[in-house]
């Protein structure tokens, strides 16, 4: 053999033996090694912007592959890499034999483990890529997760579910700790057109420091979420208490779904309901005539301040005419609070409403009749019979008023995955990531597979068709159990082209149309996802834990004890003003708001 040969051959086993040092030769998945232990009292996920000085601690970065055509990428000629093609592997045979990624992700208690999922045999038989998941408890995860990030050592290649917010991706990439995504964006054909089509999520993403992006989103995009209570009322009390003569104004024939009531109507009903025995148990001091569940995510107090006007939400923090606006600067805020404040003291909102976990109330309606009114998503969840309750508009004030809640609650959930520069190929484990924005397998991420959750045949309009459910098990479970969730794109064109809503989000979402929707005004939006400065997370850090706390301290002990005078209202003012610095906190917002905008 000539020389020229021999060094040919030579240069090809040196480079298929660097190449193997990215991961295992085991094609089987195996849990990587658990981070060391955590101390006896493991520090708290860092949420809060890191000061300066200790953000530009820097790490030495892996270097990053720049964009190439498919053919010459080095990964190439040895394992077939390509990233092109969707129907194609993005590895070959050798490739899925000898490269391997380590995945540390937290997970539902009912999930089965990720290695054992079928949605992730089918990725790998899909793409040859091999990923080893390591499945943690999500209280172990939140317990490992700072520790995970400080030992360099010892990290794995990607974390999923990983929850990263804004001040932890600004103090990680100024280390140079996470690889910068939007470097590799001609490896994730799905995820740049997403981008591209879809500038706002571009703006959510957008680390402001430097212009990158450091972490993937999920997106499930049905409308839901921004008005997460809806009202729900007993037709039968209801219809007792109008034989009783008990409410003016309202008629049997009215007991429809989009029923508006005044709060004076909805006073008396819920006196009645206090006063008699509408279960018909013998007893008048077990029926609940209002509940919810205070401050919970849904089904929480924040519509009843819409009877005055007000759009308020958990963080009480809402974009009106395009400024940041807090509801708790307003004079209807305190005489909102006062009127509720006036149904607690006499009995008809259930004080175990404020003090009740979201489990507690789910069991408290089931079985016998318990609830007049209930606040909450759907009533399928909340009671044993839905058929006996109607779902209501918003309550009309005292003065006319009638709007609801305009939750924060985002359809966009940026920090779910990051990569760490220590993986040596993160275009192969990006473009296997970008496979999950296919609409057909971000539906099986989000519910589980076909074969299991799903029928392999589609219907007529080429859609996924639901299996039937196999016998003892709810939708619930079967979903949690085969479906690992994290990044996914589900927005108009899943919902049209490739899956179906579930049953209970098309009635959601009917429910919203008629009684939530229409009733909150146009120049009203929710705050979202935004990107803040190294200064301005800090200025967060420093005063917006102590506004929180100083708000709810003060709204539930009006709450619950009759509500506010009106020195104590211009003392709440004054602090508000002063000493929890909600002035700069407004302008934070606002700020990273406008920029969001001129995006």
């Amino acid at each position: 053999m000539s020389m020229k040969k021999w060094i040919a051959v030579l240069l090809l086993v040196v480079m298929a033996v660097a190449l193997t040092a990215c991961g295992s030769n085991d094609s089987k998945p195996a849990q990587t090694a658990a981070p060391t232990a955590a101390p006896t009292a493991a520090p708290a996920a860092e949420t809060a912007a890191p000061k300066a000085e200790e953000a530009a601690k820097e790490e030495k970065p892996a270097e990053a592959a720049a964009a190439a055509p498919v053919n010459d990428h080095p990964l190439n000629a040895a394992y077939g890499f390509q990233w092109t093609d969707p129907t194609a592997p993005i590895l070959n045979e050798k490739g899925a034999q000898e490269l391997s990624f380590q995945v540390y992700s937290s997970k539902n208690a009912s999930a089965l483990d990720y290695n054992d999922m079928k949605i992730m045999a089918d990725l790998f038989a899909m793409t040859n890529v091999q990923v080893n998941w390591e499945n943690v408890s999500e209280s172990v995860y939140s317990q490992q997760k700072n520790l995970i990030f400080g030992n360099k050592d010892n990290r794995p290649d990607a974390i999923y579910h990983a929850g990263m917010g804004a001040g932890e991706i600004i103090k990680y990439a100024k280390r140079k700790v996470l690889v910068p995504i939007s470097d590799y964006l001609d490896y994730m054909p799905n995820f740049k057109k997403l981008l591209e089509e879809r500038p706002d999520i571009k703006a959510q993403l957008i680390n402001i420091e430097d212009g990158k992006i450091y972490s993937l989103p999920r997106i499930e995009e049905m409308g839901l979420l921004q008005s997460p209570n809806l009202l729900f009322l007993n037709i039968s009390w209801t219809k007792e208490a109008i034989a009783a003569g008990a409410v003016e104004g309202l008629t049997e024939e009215q007991l429809k779904d989009g029923l508006t009531l005044t709060a004076a109507q909805m006073e008396q009903l819920l006196t009645y309901f206090r006063d008699h025995d509408m279960n018909g148990n013998g007893k008048t001091d077990d029926e609940r005539p209002m509940s919810f569940v205070y401050n919970n995510w849904q089904g929480n107090q924040c519509d009843l301040y819409g009877m005055f006007g007000l759009n308020d939400n958990l963080e009480h923090r809402v974009v009106v005419d395009g400024k940041i606006t807090y509801t708790i600067r307003d004079e209807r805020f305190r005489d909102a609070t006062n009127f509720i404040a006036k149904w607690v003291d006499t009995g008809l909102i259930d004080k175990v409403s404020f003090e009740q976990s979201q489990d507690n109330f789910l069991a408290n309606g089931k079985g016998m009749e318990t609830y007049g009114a209930f606040y909450w998503w759907e009533s399928e969840t909340v009671v044993s019979n839905p058929e006996n309750y109607i779902v209501l508009s918003p309550l009309v004030g005292p003065n006319g008023d009638q709007t609801i809640c305009v939750s924060n609650n985002p359809e966009i959930s940026t920090g779910e995955v990051i990569l760490f520069t220590k993986c040596q190929y993160p275009e192969v484990l990006l473009a296997y990531f970008d496979r999950y924005y296919d609409p057909v397998i971000s539906a099986q991420i989000n519910y589980g597979p076909i074969g299991i959750v799903y029928e392999e045949a589609r219907d007529d309009k080429g859609m996924l068709v639901q299996k039937p459910l196999p016998e003892g098990v709810t939708s619930d479970e079967l979903r949690l159990q085969n479906a690992p969730l994290g990044i996914i794109n589900l927005g108009e064109y899943a919902w049209n082209n490739v899956v179906h809503m579930e049953p209970r989000a098309q009635l959601r979402l009917e429910r919203l149309q008629l009684c939530a929707k229409p009733f909150v005004a146009e120049n009203v939006k929710p705050c979202p996802n935004l990107q803040f400065t190294l200064e301005e997370l800090n200025t967060l850090s420093n005063y917006e834990t102590n506004l929180n706390d100083y708000i709810r301290t003060n709204l539930i002990s009006w709450l619950m004890k009759g509500g506010v005078s009106d020195a104590a209202w211009q003392n709440f003012q004054n602090d508000l003003n002063g000493k929890v610095n909600l002035e700069g906190i407004q302008k934070v917002y606002q700020d990273a708001y406008d920029r969001f905008m001129a995006k």
